[in-house]
């Protein structure tokens, strides 16, 4: 659209006016051909009115047609609402979107090659909005490498009909960057609480504020209109301006929206813990009964770590945040949601986005910001299938389209990443009885495959990168080891042969299999709160009088604060002072964590013991990484770095 058409198309912008128009007048807005983008996560912001407008004026004129979307969050109930509205043959033209699962009918559009179409990271498409506000040419990021959005795949696009490389592998200083292109934003349809006359919007009844002012820039920006709808209206001057979220210099109409159409989440119609009003009693809040995702979540949550910063994706990992409150550690854990949520409890189905007792609502665009960054400790996720690579796809399974939205960004770039899910799908049915988990009717489908349809978590790419990586399921546990995907627990009263490899399509690295924590399969709370902040090294450290030999077990152990540090070798000084006399050393690091602003400080807590207590150490670690980043820095400070792969080598060469 040309700033003329714009300037045509604009009602007295700049002037002082009225901005309240009925729900015709916003969708005559639309004209054929534009490009719009919409705000929105599952029900939360999503501007219903304003898509029910469009979808009413198309059916009953055939206008507007050809519009190209763009949304970064999934917009739908599964249904027909959200952006299912606008999945009319001819309505729309191009795609491009971040999560498609909670629209079939634009999926269905885009699955039978109806529409150009366009599957992008959510982060990446919520960032693009700044970068179109800005100027820029486009968006430069690493997530999306060696997935089905990295263009030496398939470049993010859907179909046959989808011709246009809108992604593009680039090379700066030696590296690969991703660059998503920018293009100009002709509507920008947003939702907020209150507007005054002017258009100043504020939000303080919805639960998040998403990407609404970043795309009301963008739209504004490019010579696009701004159409927000809302639930009332303010006397003029009476919004507080630190309240305003989107100014009214960016806005250019504002509908009352019809109630029905407002609602706070598609599961809520208003509720004051999702906007922050009031606090709830978190012991108000039910334990799940015992069942399969029961004991998936315990398994993941006993991943947590004190002062973590975590995300739970939605499905099956939303469990993890009910077993962390029955354990009593939720106040030592910040839950994170992607739209924007810092601590409290999020919420699950379509209320998914929301939460209750938070410390902070932040914009979505500044959620990927830290999360691209590497602010997440750990991440929980969905997985629908997985690979003998180690590959996980959630996005596409034959005509079904479910899209990435925020997996990739949040896989990619979390410290650690626990992916959860059903061994099988489709009719499982299991018992938990005495204990034991018993397999009373396996699912119709296998989730463990060959190949995976489509990469949207690549397990190579993560194991070059030393991402610890863990695959939960109710009946066993594995880990992206550098060899491959390895089979580390299983749950008691599980055969391996029977239960495990029969329904798989792959055999994975099975070495010695530890049992699962038999705590996940007793109907009681498994104390966590007192593990949580505990260490546990008074066992990890122990002396074999026999072979005059101290051992040291840091395998599992994390390593994340200098107090960490000072706890290992106050432990292991106790012990060696009981012994009397300098001794050998032996030390198993598989699995050992450390962040790595500490790596250092752990070395030259490594080298003042070796100077005061050991003879000689040998030390032992699977992790490829692990050996590499440690032996230098124990090279640095003056300890004799080598790392074996295994117990036996160092058993072997160390002489114990």
């Amino acid at each position: 659209m040309t700033a003329t058409q714009a300037d045509k198309r604009r009602i007295g912008r700049g002037e002082a006016r009225n901005k309240i128009v009925t729900l015709e007048a916003a969708a005559a807005l639309v004209r054929s051909g534009d490009t719009i983008c919409t705000s929105g996560f599952v029900g939360i912001g999503t501007p219903d009115d304003l898509l029910s407008g469009i979808e009413q004026r198309f059916l009953a004129t055939g206008e507007p047609k050809d519009l190209t979307l763009l949304f970064a969050a999934g917009q739908g109930d599964g249904k027909e609402q959200g952006l299912n509205r606008l999945g009319h043959d001819g309505l729309l033209k191009r795609v491009v979107g971040g999560h498609w699962g909670l629209i079939p009918k634009v999926a269905r559009l885009a699955v039978q090659n109806r529409i150009e179409a366009y599957n992008l990271p959510q982060g990446c498409i919520s960032h693009l909005y700044r970068d179109i506000a800005a100027g820029k040419p486009g968006t430069f990021s690493k997530v999306g490498l060696h997935t089905f959005v990295d263009p030496r795949q398939a470049g993010g696009k859907i179909n046959a009909r989808t011709k246009e490389d809108i992604v593009r592998l680039i090379e700066i200083d030696g590296e690969a960057w991703l660059y998503y292109k920018a293009f100009p934003i002709d509507i920008a349809l947003i939702r907020a609480t209150t507007a005054d006359p002017a258009g100043n919007l504020t939000m303080e009844r919805e639960a998040l504020t998403l990407d609404n002012l970043a795309m009301a820039m963008a739209a504004r920006n490019s010579g696009g209109l701004v159409v927000a709808q809302v639930e009332r209206v303010a006397a003029l001057g009476s919004l507080h301006p630190r309240a305003v979220k989107i100014p009214g210099i960016l806005v250019d109409a504002v509908v009352v929206a019809n109630p029905a159409n407002h609602r706070q989440t598609y599961a809520t119609v208003y509720s004051p813990a999702f906007s922050q009003e009031l606090r709830v009693p978190l012991e108000s809040l039910p334990p799940m009964q015992l069942d399969a995702r029961k004991i998936i979540a315990r398994r993941a949550a006993m991943e947590l770590t004190a002062n973590s910063v975590v995300n739970l994706g939605i499905g099956m990992p939303e469990g993890v945040a009910s077993v962390a409150n029955e354990e009593k550690i939720l106040p030592f854990i910040t839950m994170t949601a992607e739209p924007g949520v810092i601590g409290g409890v999020p919420a699950s189905g379509l209320n998914f986005g929301a939460a209750v007792n938070t410390d902070a609502i932040i914009d979505q665009n500044q959620q990927f910001d830290f999360y691209d960054g590497g602010g997440l400790d750990l991440a929980v996720l969905g997985m629908a299938e997985c690979d003998t690579a180690g590959n996980v796809n959630v996005s596409r399974f034959g005509p079904k389209l479910a899209g990435a939205g925020g997996f990739i960004n949040i896989s990619q770039n979390a410290r650690a990443v626990v992916f959860t899910g059903t061994f099988t799908a489709g009719g499982l049915e299991v018992a938990v009885e005495d204990g034991k988990l018993r397999i009373v009717q396996e699912g119709r489908a296998r989730k463990f495959v060959a190949a995976v349809e489509q990469i949207t978590f690549n397990g190579a790419y993560a194991a070059e990168r030393g991402q610890p990586v863990l695959y939960v399921t109710e009946r066993c546990v594995f880990r992206r080891a550098a060899a491959g995907v390895e089979l580390v627990e299983v749950a008691p009263g599980i055969d391996i042969e029977r239960d495990i490899l029969a329904h798989m399509d792959f055999e994975p690295i099975i070495r010695a299999p530890d049992l699962m924590d038999l705590r996940i399969f007793v109907d009681v709370p498994m104390g966590l709160d007192r593990s949580l902040f505990d260490l546990d090294l008074d066992r990890r450290v122990t002396f074999d009088p026999k072979r005059d030999t101290l051992f040291l077990n840091f395998e599992g152990l994390r390593v994340r604060t200098g107090n960490d540090v000072d706890a290992i070798r106050a432990a292991v000084e106790r012990r060696c002072r009981e012994i009397g006399h300098r001794v050998p050393v032996v030390v198993n690091y598989d699995n050992f964590r450390i962040d790595p602003e500490l790596v250092d400080a752990y070395a030259a807590m490594v080298h003042h013991m070796e100077q005061s207590w050991y003879t000689h150490v040998t030390r032992y670690t699977s992790s490829a990484f692990l050996r590499l980043k440690l032996g230098d820095a124990l090279e640095r400070a003056g300890v004799r770095p080598h790392l074996f792969e295994s117990a036996e080598l160092a058993a072997q060469v160390g002489g114990t």
